[in-house]
């Protein structure tokens, strides 16, 4: 990938500073990253596979923290959010706060240097954290490996990590989780149509932390 402004958390604290901004002014709780149907596919998967309601969950990069919201509303009760940007972490809050989430836990973190008690997770769900730490101006190669890392630490052995992105295929991401995970499922994203082949602009896969 080239680098991008995209992948610093510059760009992120600066971006999340303004949807702050714009919740207080209007309410808006600002962008769903890959829309709704994202989050419905995550959570019909998690219910189609009867995951207990008491599972651990942990949010990587979790921005204004709707996703969380959504898993409450589902009956999700033990639900973390993370990001390493402080001003995502105080929308999330006000977010929770405006639905009246109270036990969602919400914290400030770096994925890739993960505190000691964030650990022990049965699910970890990333929508696009993983896209933009590839896109990181200094050694995302380096990153990369260091985010399979903390995911082996954070995950319980057997624990679920559902993954969504828009840089990578299939082929790709299997390959970069390929040490300490296997797949279980791939599940069905908007496809496309361009000069006669199809192809899905999202990815959404399942592993298993063996």
């Amino acid at each position: 990938f080239s680098p991008s402004v995209l992948g610093t958390r510059e760009h992120w604290d600066a971006a999340y500073e303004r949807e702050l901004q714009t919740f207080q002014d209007i309410g808006d709780t600002g962008e769903i990253w890959f829309g709704e149907e994202s989050m419905v596919r995550i959570i019909r998967w998690l219910e189609r596979h009867k995951v207990p309601l008491d599972s651990s969950v942990l949010d990587i990069g979790t921005g204004n923290g709707v996703l969380l919201v959504e898993l409450a509303k589902s009956g999700y009760m033990n639900l973390t959010g993370i990001d390493y940007s402080p001003s995502a972490i105080q929308l999330s809050e006000k977010v929770r706060e405006k639905e009246g989430m109270s036990n969602i836990k919400l914290k400030v973190e770096d994925f890739l240097a993960p505190s000691a008690e964030l650990s022990g997770f049965d699910i970890c769900i990333d929508k696009g954290t993983f896209d933009a730490i590839s896109l990181d101006p200094s050694d995302a190669v380096g990153k990369r490996k260091l985010y399979v890392a903390s995911l082996c630490r954070v995950l319980k052995p057997e624990g679920f990590f559902l993954i969504t992105s828009c840089n990578w295929t299939k082929e790709e991401l299997l390959n970069e989780f390929r040490e300490g995970f296997e797949i279980l499922e791939e599940l069905p994203t908007p496809k496309f149509c361009f000069g006669g082949r199809i192809g899905n602009s999202v990815t959404a896969l399942v592993f298993q932390r063996k």
